[in-house]
């Protein structure tokens, strides 16, 4: 196991009409894993700037970044990689472009999701299930790193 420092990341939590924004970055449908938008934090952004910046660039859409609502760590001991995600409650404040595609290729596919439909999926953290329609603010315990 290498000595590689923990990785910082802010995702958003979207709903727009009771239905949750969630997104595939596995070129090629490598995965069927899904989730909430966002990415590594850039160093002198906050973190709302940096989650701003990161939906702009996987989804095209602007957002108004909330409260936090989920703290979320999860690592992959053969290689030492550890990450730390901050979820943050967004609201969208323009349309979702139909045509759009990440110009760099992270994210394969995006689209929202039900309640009932994200029950099913193959989904991480797993309290996506249920933080997007709750109040409550959560913290995942580091688990293993899924794909």
């Amino acid at each position: 196991m290498t000595n590689r420092p923990i990785r910082l990341a802010v995702r958003g939590v979207l709903l727009q009409d009771d239905r949750l924004l969630l997104v595939n970055a596995w070129p090629g449908g490598v995965s069927d894993l899904w989730c909430a938008p966002g990415g590594g934090v850039e160093k002198g952004q906050s973190l709302p700037d940096n989650l701003a910046r990161e939906i702009m660039e996987e989804c095209g859409l602007s957002v108004t970044v909330g409260a936090p609502c989920l703290v979320n760590e999860f690592h992959n001991p053969a290689d030492g990689f550890h990450q730390v995600e901050i979820f943050f409650r967004c609201q969208l404040t323009s349309a979702l472009p139909p045509a759009w595609t990440d110009p760099e290729g992270v994210v394969t596919k995006r689209r929202f999701f039900s309640r009932d439909e994200v029950q099913g999926l193959h989904l991480k953290p797993d309290s996506l299930r249920h933080i997007p329609w709750s109040e409550t603010i959560a913290y995942d315990a580091l688990e293993l790193l899924t794909k």
